[in-house]
């Protein structure tokens, strides 16, 4: 005997016949009278008296009709205890982004999820790409924020934005007016890490493609904020979004120049982890992550950048025109 059969029985219990059981439920007289003679044998006792009028509860028949309305009630309560918790949300949620990215989006996202989740833990994770993707892939995150990547596995990217390079340079360096052009970068003096990663992948990417030779001042694996301070006591200069440096321009303590002939920039998406598609909240901590992109890039503020097309319900061709070369995914 299943739960199926149960509501079954209590069905025709209720409806007092197999024709209008058969009506309500969608089904056919005959299945439903199948199902329960396969009961009564099942059970051993006859649960109904048949007439041409239609049918009764037995003794039995009554018996099993109160623990019919316990499961059925049961049933109900459970559905609205998980209805409950899918309402307030999954029980952790684990989101991860690469350093710039998190610079722009930990503080308010953290906000928006305590307010459509004030019971979820919430953890943010800051590193590189491959670490990440490793974790994702290992399902130690559910959620990252990464520049695209190389080699996404299995693991889904879902663009978000575009958002432009620029030359960082320290407060009175001689980078002229205007936006900067990428095959004179070869003239100044570049701060990158000594890994074969993000912004070193990005350099040497443009200077294969533009005939020049990256000229390195200075290796530095530290964070973003290490070679911000790098750059503003002169040691030289380096490649960063706007928003990372965006406040320091407005204090005067780094020049900012986009990178231009041709226009550099680096696709932001989202990625899930590959156990978390079906998650409890998921779906929607990640429309919130959406809608708050969105606002943030529509207000401005998050300086240098474009919504995909397809966030935007733009048309294709909307965003700046020409992508980060492939591998260049750190920052």
């Amino acid at each position: 005997m299943s739960s199926d059969d149960l509501a079954c029985f209590a069905l025709v219990a209720r409806a007092g016949s197999f024709s209008r059981a058969a009506l309500e439920s969608g089904s056919n007289q005959s299945t439903i009278s199948r199902q329960i003679a396969a009961l009564e044998a099942g059970l051993g006792v006859r649960l109904f008296h048949r007439s041409g009028r239609g049918v009764v509860l037995t003794d039995r028949g009554r018996e099993l009709q109160q623990y019919a309305d316990t499961v059925a009630g049961t049933l109900e309560a459970a559905s609205r205890a998980m209805g409950v918790h899918a309402d307030q949300g999954p029980v952790r949620l684990r989101i991860a982004a690469q350093p710039t990215i998190a610079q722009v989006m930990f503080g308010e996202l953290g906000h928006a999820l305590h307010r459509r989740f004030p019971g979820t833990r919430i953890r943010f994770v800051e590193g590189l790409a491959s670490h990440l993707l490793k974790d994702l892939h290992d399902g130690e995150i559910d959620l990252a924020l990464l520049y695209r990547p190389e080699h996404p596995g299995a693991l889904t990217y879902d663009p978000l934005l575009q958002e432009g390079m620029h030359l960082v340079a320290p407060a009175g360096y001689p980078v002229g007016e205007g936006p900067f052009p990428v095959a004179r970068l070869g003239e100044v003096p570049l701060i990158m890490p000594s890994t074969h990663h993000g912004i070193r992948v990005l350099v040497e990417a443009l200077a294969t493609r533009h005939g020049f030779v990256p000229r390195i001042a200075l290796e530095c694996d530290g964070s973003v904020a290490i070679t911000r301070r790098l750059v503003m006591q002169g040691c030289g200069c380096t490649l960063l979004p706007l928003a990372a440096v965006a406040d320091d321009v407005r204090a005067g303590q780094l020049l900012s120049r986009p990178l231009a002939s041709p226009p550099v920039c680096r696709t932001v998406g989202v990625v899930l982890g590959r156990n978390s598609a079906g998650a409890a909240g998921l779906w929607e901590a990640t429309r919130l992550v959406k809608d708050l992109v969105v606002r943030q890039v529509q207000q401005g503020r998050w300086p240098g950048t474009v919504l995909d097309a397809a966030l935007a319900g733009a048309q294709p061709g909307a965003g700046p025109d020409l992508r980060e070369p492939a591998g260049a995914t750190g920052g």
